[in-house]
């Protein structure tokens, strides 16, 4: 599954914790936030006004780096 625009925030976290990392680095603190259930990454990317098509790029990247990581086992 890749990570959409239309994908809650809460769901892409939990699902892809690596990505955390990335809404971290673009200066969203979207972790913990009450929020997150509700809006979608495109709505994240508007209100903290982020290149949406870069920061999916990234969050895509890291959620193929996180589960890459995860498929060594043990």
């Amino acid at each position: 599954m890749t990570i959409e625009s239309a994908h809650l925030v809460d769901d892409v976290m939990r699902q892809w914790p690596a990505t955390i990392r990335v809404f971290l680095n673009y200066g969203m603190h979207c972790v913990g936030c009450p929020i997150t259930c509700f809006h979608t990454v495109d709505d994240a990317c508007r209100e903290h006004k982020v290149d949406r098509t870069a920061f999916l790029a990234d969050l895509r990247a890291a959620a193929a780096f996180g589960n890459a990581a995860n498929a060594g086992g043990s």
